[in-house]
């Protein structure tokens, strides 16, 4: 099983043991001259492309790997050479190319984690045969489709109990996402849809990446929950020309903990929870979505991670987390901490290809739980078409996520539960808009209570069903809020850092070190009992200040942001963090549609681990 932001990539999973045998490996991007497939351009489809390792001649076999019609997926400095993906045809060509390292394809990967595009039933086909332009009506995987699918659509027809004047949309609720950032793409920019809380990620120290989304799942994600085009006027939600999420007027609270190559610490995760919890008032967050997941070695009992997500819930924040994708390797348990038993734990459901409700299963890439513990309900998650950012890490390095048809160039498809998960969000934003009284288990008791059952499908995996929305908020109209309380034995935090992080590590790019053991990203100790206690009185955040680390400005600037500050205490590895070159690790800035890492400058600064699929957000890349 893999730890990361849950969505996934077509073509992209486990390591092959050729890479998995480099110990300590640092992995970057593409050499210069080597670069990765053009965004808006695809040279040749994913299931068309096979893995191999290049030895040696890396900046040549770059080179002829993007003649051939590939993408050079990272650099392998230890046998100095690289990881690509290239037609099947030209495999033969380039084993006997001049001045090309030794050609050995990658035989154990497994296109199981994060599938972008993924459109095995041929959804944008469909929408495009009637115009060649692409039509969200008539695509199984387009929000638009979702929206009606859950009925979301018949929701915001409805009044608002509490005003009369605004509909069941989302309006006065902000929902808090931790991920890889949210880039200003349209959709996204209407004035305070987006509130740029703390940027707690390694790219954080560049001035150009700061709270942007360089990975391209995080707008995804954001995208799914709340967005909105700006033509999109108040009445109108439900016309299929325009781009519009599951709550379309709630806001997002962007709170980025993973950089632009999706590398992030399980400590900055569990900080950024924190900082949820301690400043929830202020913008009314009554929502988190955590579509991020370890393969933790401990039980939630004692798991930080998972007490974190608890006190959450406990402070009034319905805490949706993607049940992990990893479904196709056989059962696995659910990732930490959608295991919790407190939180809503959302896996996927899978159109197949039909618009009829009773062809749908459960997505096979679904983490299938156990007896004790299985994802509470499911939401579409097949081939999702949501926002893209062009330039990103998903965008160049695939592809095969474009929409065929869209002619904005927009749209970015997926597959997984982190898509599951942003719906569930979404969903749950307009339960607390109707009833601001509903506490989280009431919120998780009624989404329960009111999904609808596979038909076909008697797969346990299923939880209670397919999140209905529109049965929910029928539900409440009929009657009080249902009394649905929860009294699971609660986490205590006090276990291992180190195994809550399970196989997921950053290695410091400047040397090699990876970062392990009872440790932050600041060498800082990690005393489980004395985080514990403060996490649980909603103290372990001190204005920037977080168990003693200063990350970010004491409160909110007067633009309406959540300060970023240089970070002065030394890194695990011991160096200061103010030695790296942190201009090398900027996005161009002569417009941040444009932008493009480097080739120089990300081959310096990746902070993936030594197996990049372990840290991938997982888009069903897991998406």
């Amino acid at each position: 099983m893999r730890a990361g932001w849950h969505s996934r990539v077509g073509g992209m999973g486990a390591l092959g043991a050729a890479s998995l045998a480099l110990a300590a490996l640092i992995v970057t991007a593409a050499p210069s001259g080597a670069a990765t497939a053009p965004s808006g351009t695809a040279t040749a489809s994913s299931k068309d492309l096979v893995a191999v390792i290049i030895e040696g001649a890396p900046e040549r076999s770059g080179a002829a790997v993007a003649r051939a019609g590939g993408v050079v997926d990272q650099q392998l400095p230890i046998i100095n050479g690289l990881r690509a993906r290239v037609p099947a045809d030209a495999v033969a060509a380039l084993r006997s190319g001049s001045g090309v390292g030794r050609v050995s394809t990658d035989g154990t990967l497994r296109a199981m984690d994060e599938k972008w595009g993924d459109d095995t039933t041929g959804e944008g086909k469909k929408a495009t045969l009637a115009t060649g332009t692409w039509k969200a009506d008539q695509d199984g995987g387009s929000a638009f489709t979702i929206a009606k699918y859950i009925g979301a659509q018949t929701v915001w027809g409805k009044t608002d109990p509490n005003n009369g004047n605004r509909k069941l949309t989302g309006h006065g609720v902000a929902v808090a996402l931790i991920d890889t950032g949210i880039s200003p793409v349209e959709g996204l920019t209407i004035p305070g849809k987006v509130i740029k809380g703390p940027d707690l990620s390694f790219d954080s120290q560049g001035i150009a990446t700061r709270y942007l989304d360089g990975y391209g799942h995080g707008t995804h994600m954001a995208g799914l929950i709340a967005g909105r085009d700006g033509a999109a006027s108040a009445g109108n939600e439900a016309d299929a020309k325009h781009f519009v999420g599951m709550a379309p007027d709630a806001r997002l609270v962007n709170i980025k903990a993973g950089a632009a190559d999706g590398g992030v610490d399980v400590s900055q995760v569990v900080a950024g929870i924190d900082w949820v919890v301690t400043n929830r008032a202020k913008h009314n967050i009554r929502v988190l979505n955590l579509s991020y997941g370890t393969d933790a070695t401990q039980s939630p009992a004692l798991d930080p991670l998972a007490h974190a997500v608890e006190n959450a819930w406990r402070a009034g924040i319905v805490v949706v987390v993607a049940a992990g994708n990893d479904g196709e390797s056989g059962p696995r348990p659910l990732t930490m901490p959608a295991i919790d038993p407190y939180v809503i734990a959302v896996g996927s459901s899978d159109h197949r290809g039909s618009d009829k409700p009773e062809n749908a299963r459960v997505g096979t890439w679904t983490n299938s739980g156990s007896a004790t513990r299985r994802p509470d309900i499911l939401a579409p998650g097949k081939s999702v078409v949501s926002l893209r950012v062009p330039g990103s890490w998903a965008d160049v390095g695939h592809p095969e996520g474009l929409v065929p048809g869209d002619t904005s160039g927009r749209l970015f498809r997926g597959t997984g539960t982190s898509q599951s998960a942003a719906v569930v969000s979404g969903a749950a934003a307009l339960l607390v808009q109707r009833n601001p009284s509903l506490t989280p288990d009431q919120v998780k008791g009624l989404l329960k209570a009111t999904a609808d059952r596979l038909m076909m499908d008697t797969s346990p995996v299923q939880g209670a069903g397919v999140v209905d929305i529109k049965g929910a908020v029928e539900a409440l109209e009929k009657g009080a809020s249902p009394a649905y309380t929860q009294a699971f034995v609660r986490s205590t935090g006090t276990g291992s850092l180190e195994a809550s992080r399970g196989g997921s590590h950053v290695t410091d790019p400047a040397n090699g070190v990876v970062l392990r053991g009872e440790t932050d990203i600041f060498g800082r100790g990690w005393n489980a009992k004395t985080w514990a206690a403060a996490s649980s009185a909603r103290t372990a955040w001190t204005g920037g200040t977080w168990r003693g680390n200063t990350l970010t400005g004491p409160t909110w600037a007067s633009t309406g942001e959540w300060p970023t500050v240089t970070w002065s205490d030394a890194s695990w590895s011991r160096m200061s963090w103010r030695d790296y070159d942190w201009s090398r690790m900027s996005w161009r800035a002569d417009s941040w549609s444009r932008m493009s890492w480097r080739g120089d400058d990300w081959s310096r600064m990746s902070w993936r681990g030594n197996d990049w699929s372990r840290m991938s957000w997982r888009v069903a890349e897991g998406w």
